[in-house]
């Protein structure tokens, strides 16, 4: 590549986003598009958060922070795990990030090595290998299948460690697929892990409060607390409490491990929005009623989409316990003919198709690890998701 670095050769631009840009682009240009493709609840962010940020303004709190979070964030976020995890933390052991994934990058930036393998269960969220290819080691995914809900099984997780393995990147519920661990199928995991100390946990919990049909949600170092001093138990504001454009992702583990990612966010971003961080202290704080009534409009979404999808030709999909995605087959439609005259040889193919004929945009599977298979998120108005899954259907109707 000449002048640019080599690591960056060995990342794409993310896909999701990279969709999105597109039904965005050909929406502009007076093109009828219904976008799924994009993981942002459509609710607005509540009010005392809007608040509590407006109050900051007109308070002044618009200078540097501390690098990773301001002491009441530190605080709001310790008793967040507490109450809602059972997980002790004190304020030394938590990370404020410029969202989610900036705890992620951060997180696998100091602790990996060239030669180090990470071990992904897929379908994965698309950024997880890219970071740890940038950070010069192998990204290791074990596949999950449509028949097991898509859910990693221990024997597949202890065949996948190697003396090389230094992470399980953990995500439940799953982004792309919505499936979610009880706690006993998180035991039967963690049992592995305890055999196998040199293993460290990144536990992704930024779907915990979006669940369904009384599915309890448990996160690894609360069902294994052997494994507390070497998991990250990662979260964030964007998806439970509609922050996605504000950026504002935490993380809590290990003293030495949290400190090293403070110095390497001390010589990137320094600290999240100053702003956006007294938002969060209201998010965590602050009444919590509304997630329950957005899940109620999420889980009749859910359901309207599973029974769509199962309806369609060649789709096959299964009905997961949280998040807000479905991830269906679409294996049937594979060799078949789309109406532009195109075969359909990838789900890559199907996505395509569905977008110029039908003016859907979702993301194909292959960009999540597993394939045929393609994301919706359901995170849309309802009318809009009808009117998806009846495009969908008339589409899969036309396969020839």
């Amino acid at each position: 590549m000449g002048f640019l670095a080599d690591s960056i050769g060995r990342i794409k631009p993310s896909p999701t986003i990279a969709i999105t840009g597109l039904a965005k682009e050909l929406k502009a240009q007076g093109k009828d598009i219904i976008g799924l493709s994009a993981g942002e609840p459509d609710f607005d962010t509540p009010e005392n958060i809007k608040e509590a940020a407006i109050a900051a303004i007109r308070r002044g709190e618009s200078k540097y922070t501390i690098v990773d979070g301001i002491p009441e964030l530190k605080q709001a976020i310790v008793g967040k795990f507490k109450r809602e995890n059972g997980l002790d933390y004190k304020t030394s052991q938590v990370s404020v990030g410029t969202g989610g994934k900036q705890i992620l990058y951060n997180a696998l930036m100091v602790t990996l090595n060239p030669g180090d393998e990470v071990i992904i269960p897929a379908p994965y969220w698309v950024s997880y290998p890219d970071i740890v290819l940038l950070a010069g080691a192998k990204p290791v995914p074990v596949q999950t299948t449509l028949e097991s809900g898509f859910k990693m099984k221990p024997e597949d997780l202890e065949r996948a460690i190697t003396p090389r393995t230094k992470w399980l990147i953990f995500n439940s519920p799953s982004n792309p697929s919505g499936a979610a661990y009880s706690r006993a199928e998180l035991k039967a995991l963690t049992d592995v892990l305890v055999k196998h100390p040199h293993v460290w946990i990144l536990s992704d919990d930024m779907y915990e409060h979006l669940v369904y049909d009384d599915f309890e949600f448990t996160t690894p170092a609360q069902v294994e607390p052997n494994l507390y001093d070497r998991t990250l138990t990662m979260n964030g504001m964007s998806k439970a409490y509609c922050m996605t454009g504000w950026r504002l992702g935490y993380g809590a583990g290990p003293e030495k491990l949290i400190k090293a990612m403070a110095t390497l966010q001390s010589q990137s971003t320094s600290n999240p929005t100053s702003i956006t961080q007294w938002a969060g202290v209201e998010a965590l704080n602050g009444p919590q009623d509304f997630i329950t009534k957005h899940n109620k409009v999420f889980k009749e979404r859910r359901d309207l989409v599973v029974s769509m999808l199962n309806q369609s030709k060649g789709l096959s999909c299964p009905k997961p316990e949280g998040a807000f995605y479905v991830y269906p087959s679409c294996k049937g439609t594979i060799g078949k003919t789309a109406p532009s005259g195109k075969k359909i040889e990838t789900d890559e193919d199907f996505v395509k198709e569905l977008l110029s004929a039908e003016g859907v945009a979702v993301v194909h599977g292959t960009a999540f690890g597993t394939a045929p298979a393609f994301r919706i998120s359901y995170a849309t108005a309802t009318k809009d998701l009808e009117e998806a899954c009846s495009r969908i259907q008339r589409f899969c109707g036309s396969l020839r």
